[in-house]
């Protein structure tokens, strides 16, 4: 986890070296990188269906630790200095210094590392959990834990100190090198301790039965729904809590549930690819109905795009010093963590104190339109900000200077980053915790994936809200607004526009709120019965005791 946490930073960095070193233009540098988050979390659904129905969490957490070395290998053989002699080209961090082979070894080291991130993702939690037996937790100890704490603590510093020592070294080669050897390393020491762990293989995937609904509709798309639900295929023995009722939405899909007439019931059961329970088809129809607000999510994913991109051209070219000592741009991204859980913790406080005045089911809308309203005011500062930049850049005469710092400090970021982490923050969370109240029980563990890979989507769209708008702008004969510099692009206009568009999701998002039938929480529903038989006993703190509120904020997380 620590060379991942390592990995991790030195690609937030990718613009920076498209920008300087291959010498992009940065809207091109932009998308590039968008590309790449949008295809890593867009695989998380798909990896996690192969580590659930074919190959378990350890083969998957071996194979993406090998792509994942692989593919930070590949980053830092495509640098200059390593193989730019060799083939001869020069070793100096210029494009000219770059071949094709650089070139072909930068982009599949960039397809290795979204399938290693992608495969860590989601195997890396169950795999641990499955380390974890009930003995060990019934002999652990104080001092055990304080041991285990303390080694914990001591490992967290090691990516910690690492990248901050890095954001001060300039050679990309040793970037990519220093964290592709932790990489290799972290993979080697997972390695050696193969013959110890517990093997779980793979349990199944409930996305198997969203196939089997749509194989099994599509099979019987001739024949007529009985008028009558009960007259569909269910199995009443089963626990309550396991069941859902029948709706009358989308009822092409409740023809996977028909019994046919001249086939015995015992010999339709065996192929569930033929027939399927109303339960299983009523979690496809709740998946189904979670569309179209969810295409409300792309566009947040769109906005969300700018952090890693924009924001860091923007910090590139201010002054980054703090009288004689440089600032690293950890600093810049621990503003934005200190923004992305400060408010996400106040998100929790605001669900645990709606769910006890009974109000929870309203909790993650409420976050979800304060998330966009943070996302609104994100780009209209962040608008504004590059509009004082370009201002500067003029008065100071850079405009054709492209490479020059500006006499404006990198503190005049700081408020979007805080503004933008805000946003991430109470977004990521109510949308997890609306998406998983809004499907059915096996759906849960994939929902937080397909959530991720929506916003994905919106990564990868930014990519064409950047053509349009550029194309756009350039009607009349006008100059565009992305050109292949900053200093000459306008994109303070390109901020405004998406804070116009943001509101304008805001707008459709509460529309479609409104409109939504929504399910009873399940978290609260989980709480009810602890809660009244606390109550019934009259005995002790009930659900008020000091470690509840808590636990409901972790379970919430």
């Amino acid at each position: 986890m620590w060379a991942d946490i390592l990995a991790l930073y030195v690609m937030w960095m990718m613009m920076l070296y498209l920008t300087n070193v291959w010498k992009l233009g940065f809207t091109h540098a932009a998308g590039i990188v968008n590309i790449f988050t949008g295809a890593w979390t867009m695989m998380l659904l798909p990896m996690q269906y192969l580590v659930d129905t074919f190959m378990g969490s350890y083969i998957i957490l071996f194979l993406s630790s090998i792509s994942y070395s692989l593919g930070l290998g590949f980053l830092w053989m495509s640098t200059p200095p390593i193989l730019g002699k060799s083939h001869g080209l020069c070793g100096a961090y210029l494009p000219e210094c770059i071949g094709d082979e650089q070139r072909v070894l930068f982009y599949a080291g960039l397809a290795l590392i979204a399938v290693g991130l992608s495969g860590h993702l989601v195997s890396l939690v169950p795999f641990t959990a499955a380390q974890i037996t009930h003995g060990m937790l019934e002999n652990i100890t104080d001092s055990s834990f304080c041991m285990m704490f303390l080694f914990s603590f001591m490992a967290s510093l090691v990516p910690i100190g690492s990248v901050i020592a890095i954001s001060y070294v300039k050679a990309w080669s040793f970037r990519f090198g220093l964290s592709a050897l932790c990489t290799v390393v972290g993979t080697l020491v997972f390695l050696a301790g193969s013959y110890t762990y517990n093997y779980i293989g793979p349990q199944g995937s409930p996305l198997t039965t969203f196939f089997r609904v749509f194989c099994a509709a599509a099979f019987k798309m001739f024949y007529r729904c009985p008028k009558n639900a009960n007259d569909l295929y269910e199995i009443p023995d089963l626990d309550e809590h396991q069941l859902i009722p029948h709706s009358c939405s989308l009822r092409c899909l409740d023809k996977a549930a028909i019994v046919l007439p001249r086939i015995s019931l015992e010999e339709q059961e065996r192929n569930k690819w033929r027939l399927c329970r109303v339960t299983d088809v009523e979690e496809i129809k709740m998946c189904l109905r979670l569309i179209p607000i969810s295409l409300t999510f792309i566009f947040c994913g769109v906005v969300s795009s700018i952090g890693n991109t924009y924001f860091i051209i923007q910090a590139n070219h201010l002054n980054d010093k703090l009288g004689r000592l440089p600032i690293p741009a950890t600093a810049l991204l621990a503003i934005y963590e200190l923004g992305h859980t400060q408010f996400g913790k106040l998100y929790c406080k605001l669900v645990i104190k709606l769910s006890g005045s009974g109000s929870r089911h309203y909790a993650s809308p409420i976050g979800i339109v304060v998330s966009m309203i943070f996302s609104v005011i994100c780009c209209i500062v962040a608008a504004k900000v590059e509009a004082r930049r370009l201002n500067v850049v003029i008065s100071h005469g850079l405009m054709d200077k492209p490479d020059d710092k500006i006499p404006m400090s990198i503190f005049w970021l700081f408020p979007q980053f805080v503004l933008l982490g805000a946003f991430d923050g109470i977004f990521e969370i109510s949308k997890a915790h609306f998406l998983v109240d809004q499907v059915g029980p096996s759906m849960i563990g994939h929902i937080v994936h397909l959530s991720v890979g929506v916003l994905g989507m919106g990564h990868m769209g930014s990519v064409l809200v950047v053509y349009i708008a550029g194309k756009v702008s350039e009607r009349g004969g006008k100059t565009g607004w992305f050109q292949h510099t900053l200093n000459k692009s306008r994109l303070d206009k390109y901020y405004w526009t998406l804070a116009w568009l943001s509101a304008v999701n805001l707008g459709v998002y509460v529309v479609m709120a409104l409109l939504f039938a929504y399910q009873k929480s399940r978290i609260e529903e989980d709480q009810v019965a602890p809660q009244e038989e606390e109550n019934g006993n009259g005995g002790g703190m009930g659900t008020q005791g000091p470690f509840k509120d808590d636990a409901q904020c972790f379970c919430c997380c």
